[in-house]
């Protein structure tokens, strides 16, 4: 029987969960980041937003796009398709199987701003592409039995404000990594939908309790005990600080939530 990525990665070799050593240049460099600015010779932007759940406003971390990013740097590209600027990501698009994903609902809204203004200037007319896994922890459009669908994945153009909103559903925690969001931002739609010029790559995590709530639902079983052997602290993404990732989630699994995070770019 063939065995696709998205088997490996349940059982604990998925391409961007494979810890420090995957991930070196990225966590060195951030690290050495903070060394310097700790010693004051790098200055970083100073503010806090009760949206964001962030202790400071310096740029978000740069992090993997991971193996299943859809935007032609591993294989499929969805941006250049059309239909892929939307705010509803639950159904698939285009000539795609149609399919829906379920799941408790959730409201997902990013707000970018200008890192180098103090993070006090929104990024309007930027563009975010967001993509996760659906309730079963597969990636559309990569893992074997949802190849054929293209849910979970969208572009958004920031508003006067900076913002974006998805509506979606809470994604499900798969074998080696803590809950997250995939997002990559743009300087301007025309460049999301070219897949050209990103300007960042990163990832919003969510609380522990929240996920706690939401695998206790019908259809995250499977969560439930893969959730069980991890934490914030020990994530291949995550372990080396989330401060800046971690969004502000409010709701209920009758009503849904919503996501909030500032992103400084």
């Amino acid at each position: 029987m063939r065995r696709d990525e998205h088997d490996e990665a349940r059982d604990g070799v998925h391409e961007h969960d494979r810890g420090l050593s995957y991930d070196l240049p990225v966590l060195a460099r951030r690290r050495m980041i903070r060394l310097l600015a700790g010693a004051g010779l790098v200055p970083l932007a100073g503010c806090s937003t009760d949206d964001s759940g962030a202790s400071g406003c310096s740029a978000v971390p740069e992090e993997t796009a991971g193996p299943y990013p859809a935007d032609g740097s591993n294989g499929v590209n969805v941006l250049k398709e059309s239909g892929v600027v939307r705010g509803d990501i639950r159904k698939s698009f285009g000539d795609s199987a149609g399919g829906t994903a379920e799941g408790v609902p959730l409201t997902v809204t990013l707000t970018v701003v200008a890192a180098d203004s103090g993070c006090g200037t929104p990024r309007k007319g930027a563009a975010v592409y967001l993509w996760h896994c659906d309730r079963e922890g597969a990636y559309s459009l990569y893992t074997e039995s949802v190849r054929d669908e293209n849910y979970l994945r969208g572009v958004q153009e920031t508003d006067e404000s900076g913002q974006v909103t998805f509506t979606s559903v809470f994604p499900g925690c798969y074998a080696g990594r803590w809950p997250h969001i995939h997002f990559e931002v743009y300087g301007s739609l025309a460049d999301a939908t070219a897949a050209t010029a990103v300007i960042s790559t990163s990832q919003l995590a969510f609380p522990e309790d929240v996920c706690d709530t939401v695998y206790a639902t019908e259809g995250y079983e499977a969560s439930v005990t893969n959730l069980g052997s991890l934490s914030l602290e020990s994530d291949g993404v995550f372990r080396d600080g989330y401060e800046r990732q971690l969004a502000v989630v409010k709701g209920s699994t009758g009503a849904g939530y919503t996501a909030t995070l500032t992103v400084a770019v």
